[in-house]
């Protein structure tokens, strides 16, 4: 068989939507490529022709992996959602919080190994960090809050820590250095919000890449990437990677999709023909439509919480600053979908028409908007709409995680490739 995309593609039985999905790009590169026009990056073939392998592996009953990973400050799961999709599996994860545990196990039902709570009560002995397995690649969106503009502002105002001082989760990021220095796995890659390069006056930022640079000698590079080439919904996040071999690895020339031309908002809305899943069933006299989905009334704003709303931007907007509510049309891109968006949804409310009132995003449109929803994977969501709405604001955007894991993944597969080849090498000195 020719290797083309198009031939690698047919074998696997993508369609053209399946292959935009996986490589995060748009559906008209995709038919460009399958046209025989262009030359798509060899990493993308690649990818295609390890999943053919995959499944013929598979149907003779030899699964196959081709790197481990272990899924730190786990959440719901985005950040394994990403690099499962490159080839990794999951060996060890980790999710203080019982609610988010909850989601990720009715999601990932199949694991082996249990999640562990708290990641402090492993990390304090050595004991307790033989009992991490050993991996490839370790993975971590330790906590934000300590760093977030949001989070920092707030503790201000109530007199508390922030950063590295926060005792309770600033000073986690230490015990990913722990993981690190003990097992040395290939590569890592953290995740935190843009605001932990600025977070107190830069010096945060340059403790975490010293200590990762200097203190443990990985190949460290950081870049800032918004998720909105690829939901529409304006999500800036900083992306730690490192190696642990220098393998050539750059991070600025990855190619991720262009934020001015990802989807709009109706893209993720509930559609007029949509089975309304159990949380939305209404006897049929209680059911209502609006412009673009079947939802349940109480998404929609109160006129009290609308008037609190519409009074408070109003006010703000006449001292000249920019807080109010984001309203939402069909071709509009969201702002940021936060953890506190079930307390009255203001940063993305749902134009509903005239002479009525805006609604918040459904769980499931939250689940859309972080990309979690796709042709091959729909998001179970077991925990109430305040847990949910938690989850998905703390969460990360699933397909810039699988574009990161994707163009990281040749490089993984290398630098773990020069440490066994190094250990091969001193078996032999030591042999003779």
């Amino acid at each position: 068989m020719e290797r083309t995309f198009h031939s690698l593609r047919t074998a696997n039985g993508w369609s053209v939507g399946d292959a935009a999905a996986c490589f995060g790009v748009s559906i008209n590169k995709v038919e460009h490529w399958d046209a025989g026009g262009g030359t798509p990056d060899e990493q993308y073939l690649q990818v295609l022709e390890d999943t053919l392998i995959y499944k013929k592996n598979f149907n003779r009953g030899q699964p196959m992996r081709e790197f481990t990973f272990i899924d730190l400050f786990a959440g719901i799961g985005g950040l394994r959602r990403g690099f499962e999709a490159a080839g990794g599996e999951c060996v060890f994860t980790s999710e203080w919080d019982t609610y988010a545990q909850k989601t990720y196990v009715e999601n990932f039902p199949d694991d082996e190994h249990k999640i562990i709570g708290d990641i402090r009560d492993v990390t304090e002995t050595k004991d307790g960090l033989d009992l991490i397995p050993k991996h490839d690649v370790l993975l971590a969106g330790f906590p934000c809050q300590p760093f977030s503009i949001a989070g920092v502002s707030k503790k201000n105002a109530l007199g508390r820590e922030h950063g590295f001082m926060d005792k309770t989760q600033g000073t986690l990021f230490f015990d990913v250095l722990k993981i690190l220095k003990h097992h040395r796995p290939a590569a890592f890659m953290l995740e935190n919000v843009k605001n932990l390069r600025s977070h107190n006056k830069g010096d945060t930022f340059k403790t975490i890449m010293g200590a990762l640079q200097d203190d443990l000698g990985y190949h460290v590079q950081a870049r800032v990437i918004d998720g909105k080439g690829y939901v529409p919904q304006h999500r800036e996040r900083i992306f730690i990677v490192g190696f642990r071999s220098d393998v050539g690895f750059d991070f600025d020339k990855c190619e991720f999709e262009s934020p001015e031309n990802g989807p709009t908002i109706d893209s993720i809305l509930h559609s007029p023909d949509e089975d309304p899943e159990a949380m939305f069933t209404l006897p049929p006299e209680d059911a209502t439509s609006n412009l673009s989905s079947v939802v349940n009334p109480k998404y929609t704003l109160s006129d009290k919480l609308w008037k609190y709303l519409f009074d408070y931007a109003a006010k703000h907007k006449a001292k000249g600053n920019g807080f109010g509510f984001g309203l939402c049309g069909p071709k509009d891109k969201a702002r940021t979908l936060s953890a506190r968006y079930y307390k009255d949804g203001s940063e993305i409310l749902i134009d509903q028409g005239e002479g009525k009132n805006p609604r918040r995003l459904t769980p499931r449109e939250c689940a859309r908007l972080m990309g979690f929803d796709d042709q091959d994977f729909k998001m179970k969501i077991p925990v109430s709409d305040t847990r949910a709405y938690k989850q998905f604001g703390n969460s990360v955007v699933v397909p810039v995680i699988k574009a990161i894991a994707r163009q990281m993944k040749p490089y993984v597969l290398e630098s773990m490739n020069v440490e066994e080849n190094s250990v091969s090498g001193e078996e032999t000195v030591a042999a003779e």
